[in-house]
């Protein structure tokens, strides 16, 4: 099995499903922090209903579960067949969605173009934006949105890092590739591309809890 795959499957074992109901009563809500019921919305994206909208490393889908009750063709892929099995089995009543098994490079060189396309800790954090940025500008429709959240990085440490999933007390953790920049790095990085309207921002964490690590915000639009 691809080691990144088993990685993803770990991870998902490790993590609960989503909760019934948020903080004010919803069944489906789209999240861009690793905060419960923080941060901006699905606003972000400034969908249109009816369009096809991709989700890159869509996890057990419930960010993708939500634009589709808001009448999204909401299209997810991810490398864990872990992932994908508790996205079928949660959201089995939604319809709407589309998941896919594969590399998120791969599935996007041959899908076709997207009204938005957005990354929530997923395939766009680990994938080298060199490749990640032109390949989602190629499947976007002109004026469409791409956006992603991510950790933000520590200073100091940019470019291609390691991240580490346990995967028990007697296995050594798996480890997977990511890539972190500067706040301020990410819109030039974006403009290089072609987008236009690029912005990148720090999402304070809750002013509540113990927890203050905030979260990287990163939209841009595909030139006209």
């Amino acid at each position: 099995m691809d080691t990144r795959s088993a990685a993803w499957d770990t991870y998902s074992k490790s993590k609960p499903h989503r909760r019934t109901v948020n903080s004010v009563g919803e069944t489906t809500w789209f999240n861009w922090t690793q905060y419960p019921d923080h941060g901006p919305g699905a606003g972000q994206l400034a969908l249109v209903p009816g369009g096809r909208v991709l989700d890159l490393g869509c996890g057990s889908g419930g960010n993708l579960a939500h634009l589709s009750t808001l009448g999204m063709h909401a299209v997810g892929v991810d490398l864990s067949p872990v992932q994908l099995a508790k996205a079928r089995e949660r959201w089995s009543g939604v319809a709407g969605m589309e998941l896919h098994r594969g590399e998120a490079l791969d599935f996007l060189a041959s899908a076709e173009p997207f009204a938005a396309i957005y990354s929530v800790f997923g395939a766009a954090y680990f994938t080298d934006p060199a490749l990640m940025l032109p390949a989602v500008f190629a499947k976007l429709r002109p004026g469409a949105v791409f956006a992603m959240s991510q950790q933000p990085a520590v200073e100091g440490c940019y470019g291609c890092q390691a991240s580490y999933i346990p995967r028990g007390p007697d296995e050594d953790p798996a480890v997977v590739k990511r890539w972190d920049y500067p706040v301020e790095e990410w819109p030039v990085l974006l403009r290089e591309h072609g987008f236009r309207d690029c912005s990148a921002r720090i999402l304070p964490a809750p002013a509540t809890g113990k927890r203050r690590l905030g979260t990287l915000m990163v939209r841009a639009v595909r030139e006209d």
